[in-house]
């Protein structure tokens, strides 16, 4: 039976795992031999708990050193302050920015360090250091959990990471180097090869959801070609089983709408990326109370799961009737798949909500301006302005909107011919998200155990 430790770092990596059945699929070829490795400490941490039922499950406390020895505290001090300058955020910024990921959209002291310039450490870009940087970073002087090596060095699993570019999942690899453990590596979503972090290039193999992701991973990464397998995305497994319209009737229902009304889905993005997003949503709850498309159609908010500000930021949609808000989940993904297919309308920004929408064949409006922001200021505008974005925008699969009038045109097209951008929308989402046969978490599950001997 083969040892294999999973490592789930994040709350969106834990669900992805969970929801499309890789969890499951591991733990039925690995048995007792698979252990999850729950890093994840935030809210929906119980709920990552409750899913592992039965399965055996190590917590972050379980491995951290409640009071080391002197030397080994200095040790990790040192490691601490060492890596803030010449670590994981430091490389990946210098990434970033060597290579122009997300260049519009950085800015010193963002909240998302990944958008920090101020993080690339004290190195000037123009040295080139960055291979004795990685050396340092993936090596063998790092501080480790002297809990975590005792166990590696008892069970030598392999270990199996759900998202190779978290700051969190180093210990692991630098303890799998140290003792020649197999390593193998899931790239979190579509757009992670390209201003998401650092990949290291220790792996044994490295899994992505399609070509693109694979070519990134050669041309940025240095990773080589055949470490790569392409599995498809996961998550559309989820959405390619069908759900009844009954499903959809009840949720609509439980939330105080009308099921036999059209639906307008409006998504919601982080308060980071959307500053002004409060603003779109007063105003659209507005327009659609006084213009005569409340007696149409109806409105579902749906905040994204990183907004904590969401009951302040969608308080119009809150107060209005006939408006819903759904509150943000990072565990809700069956109800997510069954809006998205049998809801009328997407209206997002950017994110992966959009490919969702299109995956799920969906009318869909991307919002390209803020509204009430400064003249000159467009966030709106840079979250669909990385790399990852680029086949994407090039399409037609969606109606872009760059005011609010059009915004409102969009969504009056999209309830009115349903079916204009159709092959559109298949096309694009073939070209991001690679098969699509409600069959990639398999492939994913077959890729981390044939690397797991």
């Amino acid at each position: 039976m083969t040892a294999a430790w999973l490592v789930l770092p994040d709350p969106f990596s834990s669900r992805l795992f969970f929801d499309t059945g890789v969890v499951a699929g591991l733990s039925q070829r690995l048995g007792e031999g698979l252990e999850l490795f729950l890093l994840d400490t935030g809210e929906q941490a119980p709920a990552w708990r409750e899913r592992a039922e039965g399965m055996r499950v190590t917590l972050p406390a379980d491995l951290a050193a409640a009071d080391p020895p002197a030397p080994r505290k200095a040790l990790r001090r040192a490691d601490a302050w060492l890596d803030r300058r010449f670590g994981f955020y430091p490389l990946s910024l210098r990434s970033s920015l060597r290579n122009g990921f997300n260049r519009t959209r950085m800015q010193p002291g963002h909240q998302n360090w990944f958008l920090d310039p101020a993080l690339r450490g004290p190195v000037p870009l123009g040295v080139p250091l960055d291979p004795l940087m990685m050396r340092w970073h993936y090596g063998r002087l790092r501080y480790l959990p002297a809990a975590l090596m005792r166990r590696l060095r008892e069970e030598r699993p392999a270990i199996l990471l759900a998202n190779i570019q978290m700051q969190s999942v180093v210990p692991f690899v630098v303890a799998g180097r140290r003792l020649s453990l197999p390593l193998v590596g899931h790239i979190a979503s579509w757009d992670h090869t390209v201003g998401k972090g650092v990949v290291t290039p220790h792996l044994r193999r490295y899994i992505v959801q399609n070509d693109v992701m694979r070519d990134d991973l050669v041309r940025y990464h240095g990773i080589p070609a055949g470490k790569v397998v392409v599995t498809g995305w996961p998550q559309t497994d989820v959405f390619h089983r069908g759900r009844p319209r009954s499903d959809y009737d009840a949720i609509v229902r439980s939330l105080g709408l009308d099921p036999a009304r059209p639906v307008v889905l409006v998504m919601g993005n982080t308060p980071t990326n959307a500053p002004y997003e409060q603003l779109f949503v007063e105003r659209l709850t507005t327009w659609w109370q006084a213009s005569g498309a409340a007696a149409r159609f109806s409105l579902l908010f749906r905040p994204h799961p990183r907004d904590r500000r969401w009951r302040e930021r969608f308080s119009a949609a809150l107060a209005g009737e006939g408006v819903a808000v759904q509150e943000p989940s990072f565990t809700d993904l069956e109800v997510l798949a069954t809006l998205l297919q049998h809801g009328d309308c997407v209206v997002s920004n950017a994110g992966t909500i959009l490919l969702d929408a299109l995956v799920n064949d969906r009318p869909a409006v991307c919002v390209l301006y803020d509204e009430g922001a400064p003249d000159g200021e467009s966030w709106a505008l840079k979250n669909v302005s990385g790399e990852h974005y680029k086949s994407l925008i090039e399409s037609n699969a969606f109606y872009r909107a760059n005011s609010f009038d059009e915004v409102t045109a969009g969504i009056e097209r999209a309830l009115r011919d349903p079916d204009e951008l159709a092959g559109e929308r298949a096309r694009a989402a073939h070209d991001v998200v690679g098969k699509v046969d409600g069959r990639a978490a398999e492939r994913v599950v077959e890729a981390m155990v044939g690397a797991a001997p």
